[in-house]
């Protein structure tokens, strides 16, 4: 049975990429993906666009969410409602949504520009640490050995010879954007870029036939090829589409009911390294996972072990001035409040999409935005450090 389907069109951008897709492409959601439509046990999930082509999903009865006074966990509530104050005029700041949690409790939900708390946001390359999820739960599962496998030892029956394999890139190189390989979305005229990588069907075919001007494991350039040819690499060690690994591993456990992912290559594979569209009260339970080491209900979803590695610094990008730490999809930042240092685990993508994980404070801030390309899209670092850290008891 054909299912529903929605075509969403958005310019692909890397995290601060200077360029917009030299043509556009169509990214392909289906609906029934990761929990929607009538399967699953989820109900039968409606959609639907307003005139300014947000796309919006029927509520999810059973989100378990009210928000708490902020007493309750530890905070100062009228710090937190200056902050909503200081963000009336939406035109300035840009963002679409803001929500906090404490101890798990949510504490504040704020949107703004006609989003609510039932609309679809695109997470752009904060999708990248979803990826990086699932590749724990891969091998959590034993599908996949390790990050010292060699990429090679999953694709090459698929794309035989590829030129990437001849230095023995591994997952792990690929996890760290370590690859070697030519291939830096943010200088225009690297081969491997991925608004070139967008003009093929075929992106990890694209990938896998780049050069390899360096060995795997020395320069750190951001490519988003990466987090794509991973992709493939655990939908061949799982047998199944991501979409569906997802759902059962993943977004299942969490009652993650509306994510949709976008596909390319004829809808024959999945764009692991962006676009996937989500509730913002959906990621704020990928951050609570990620703060509950891998937990979630009593059970363990991802390896505490694979948290702890995953979310570690491995490397930096020397070429940004701060918030520059990276670890397997995941970026670090230490931010001073009040003298005082925190660490910051966080998933990024373009325009301000974030799910911010302060540890030390038990706290998840997720924001989602509409400032792509624009410096604009780190106010929401502003936030936290004014309103929401300084707001801790």
């Amino acid at each position: 049975m054909n299912k529903p389907q929605h075509t969403i069109l958005p310019s692909r951008l890397s995290r601060r990429g200077p360029c917009a897709l030299a043509c556009m492409l169509a990214f392909t959601v289906v609906l029934s993906a990761c929990g929607g439509g009538g399967d699953g046990g989820g109900g039968k999930d409606t959609i639907g666009n307003n005139q300014d082509n947000k796309v919006r999903v029927s509520a999810n009865p059973t989100d378990n969410w009210t928000l708490v006074p902020a007493a309750e966990v530890g905070m100062d509530g009228a710090l937190l409602a200056a902050g909503v104050a200081s963000l009336s005029d939406a035109s300035t700041h840009g963002m679409s949504s803001m929500l906090v949690t404490r101890r798990g409790k949510p504490v504040l939900e704020q949107y703004w520009n006609g989003y609510d708390k039932d609309t679809l946001h695109d997470l752009r390359s904060a999708t990248k640490s979803i990826t990086s999820l699932l590749m724990g739960v891969a091998i959590d599962q034993r599908l996949v050995g390790g990050v010292g496998d060699t990429l090679s030892s999953y694709l090459n029956p698929l794309y035989p010879n590829a030129p990437a394999y001849r230095l023995g890139l591994k997952l792990e190189d690929m996890l760290t954007m370590r690859s070697g390989l030519d291939c830096d979305d943010w200088t225009r005229s690297s081969p491997g870029n991925e608004e070139n990588m967008y003009q093929q069907t075929d992106w990890v075919k694209f990938y896998v036939n780049l050069q390899a001007p360096n060995a795997p494991g020395r320069v750190t350039r951001y490519c988003t090829g990466n987090p794509m040819a991973l992709g493939r690499v655990i939908a061949v060690a799982s047998k199944k589409p991501i979409p569906a690994f997802a759902k059962e591993f993943l977004f299942g456990p969490l009652n993650i009911q509306s994510a949709r992912w976008a596909e390319f290559d004829n809808r024959n594979q999945t764009d692991t390294g962006g676009h996937i569209h989500m509730r913002p009260r959906d990621m704020v339970k990928l951050g609570q996972l990620a703060l509950q080491k891998g937990q979630w209900n009593g059970k363990q979803l991802v390896s505490a072990a694979w948290m702890a590695e995953s979310t570690r610094q491995h490397t930096q990008f020397t070429s940004l001035p701060n918030r520059n730490g990276y670890g397997y999809f995941w970026w670090r930042s230490v931010e001073t409040v009040k003298d005082v240092p925190y660490d910051v685990i966080f998933a990024d993508g373009n325009g301000g999409q974030y799910i911010m994980i302060v540890p030390a404070l038990d706290i998840v801030a997720v924001f989602t935005g509409e400032n792509y390309n624009l410096k604009k899209a780190e106010f929401s670092f502003s936030v936290l450090n004014r309103y929401i850290l300084p707001a801790v008891k």
